[in-house]
């Protein structure tokens, strides 16, 4: 077989899996939605859906629009990319253009849904459709091209492979101001921390099991190609992202059973996620086992990451999502200066990696913070941020889509 023929054979076999990859992130979208509506009260689940749904919709549009050139285009002082209007340049990668387009804007669309869940059960949809309109066209793309767009960050060396930093930190620190700023859901703080239980823990569950699935698609797809070398990488990607969030589950459950007295459900499956979260950064470069040790590490900061936020600075984050994508996601990025088989400091990389690591972490979170801090803002004191008392009391499905998503 001449060498133009097999070449061609690789583009088919690397565009096919990158499409094939971007349909398992994109039945994430899925995950989320039964994960946020699971976790919170019957009467907000329509909302929910409705939020996720327009996460990817609106996100679709935007990112194709001028998202994906603020990200990927010829970069303007490490800072940004060239806005290129509607996609019509060429970016010279080895497979299709629209192949890597459709990859990304799954990818963006999930950074925009992570705070959804932090926000629940309080949000006025219209606002929270602008804010999911920002983050898309402007706030992930302009702190993905300081990593994987040709920006300072990327020729720093900071390694974030899949992105825990450039995806999940990004939409758990978007989490953070939002859930700050709207205050907590009525009766949740009267003088104590009151649980206020979510409404279906089997769909919660199988919103787990949908994410874990679709992160068989982040991170391995992350390569970018299937043919070659690339199959081994694909192979040992598969293997870290799994052993990373078993040891997050299984750890996670045996800490809650010390702490409280019995395995708590709700925390063990967000074990399982953060550890997904953890890994992803460095799922291509760290062992099978230091995978296993970061899923361990991802259950500690999980169950007391939750216990910071809720309970020492009561925010009240209905899914967790502050700690599984916010803490998790900068844990795991660190992690990677201490475990990548070359670089890490713990196989004798010294502690430049770990340093790169850090202020990757720190400068994308303090973008992140203070972007959405600022949008959230300016939200709240012109069109308004929350649902009236009435609205949040009776139920967001009934006063902001007219309907209820449970008939009996």
């Amino acid at each position: 077989m001449d060498t133009i023929h097999l070449e061609a054979i690789n583009v088919s076999i690397d565009t096919v899996w990158v499409l094939l990859a971007a349909v398992l992130v994109f039945f994430m979208q899925a995950g989320f939605a039964m994960v946020e509506a699971g976790f919170t009260r019957a009467k907000n689940v329509g909302n929910i859906i409705m939020k996720n749904f327009m996460d990817f919709s609106i996100g679709s549009l935007v990112f194709w629009f001028v998202g994906f050139s603020i990200m990927f285009g010829p970069s303007i002082g490490g800072f940004i990319g060239g806005i290129n209007f509607l996609f019509t340049a060429e970016y010279g990668n080895d497979v299709p253009d629209m192949a890597i387009l459709i990859f990304q804007t799954v990818f963006a669309a999930t950074a925009a849904t992570i705070a959804s869940g932090a926000m629940a059960e309080r949000t006025k949809f219209s606002t929270y459709l602008i804010f999911s309109l920002v983050i898309t066209m402007v706030i992930y793309p302009i702190s993905g091209h300081w990593v994987w767009g040709d920006g300072w960050l990327g020729e720093l060396g900071f390694m974030d492979f899949a992105g825990s930093t450039v995806v999940h930190s990004v939409g758990g620190w978007a989490a953070l101001t939002g859930a700050a700023i709207l205050g907590p859901r009525i009766g949740k703080y009267n003088g104590k921390t009151n649980a206020i239980p979510g409404h279906n823990m089997v769909i919660g569950a199988l919103g787990v099991f949908i994410l874990w699935l679709g992160w068989f698609g982040f991170n391995p797809g992350s390569t970018l190609g299937a043919s070659g070398d690339n199959v081994k990488d694909i192979a040992h990607i598969f293997v870290t992202t799994n052993l990373s969030a078993a040891a997050g589950a299984i750890v996670t459950m045996f800490i809650t059973w010390k702490r409280y007295g019995k395995p708590d459900l709700s925390l063990t499956l967000n074990g399982a996620l953060g550890g997904l979260v953890a890994i992803t950064a460095g799922c291509d470069v760290v062992s099978p086992g230091g995978a296993v040790i970061i899923g361990i590490l991802s259950g500690f900061v999980l169950v007391f990451g939750i216990e910071l936020i809720d309970k020492v600075l009561r925010i009240d984050d209905p899914v967790g999502a502050i700690t599984v994508h916010g803490l998790n996601g900068a844990f795991g990025t660190i992690a990677v200066g201490l475990f990548a088989v070359e670089e890490g400091l713990f196989y004798g990389g010294g502690w430049s990696q770990l340093g790169i690591q850090t202020i990757g972490v720190l400068a994308v979170a303090a973008w992140a913070l203070g972007t959405t801090y600022i949008l959230f803002t300016i939200l709240k004191k012109t069109i308004g941020l929350r649902v009236s008392e009435k609205e949040e009391r009776e139920g967001l499905d009934i006063h902001e889509h007219g309907q209820s998503s449970y008939n009996y």
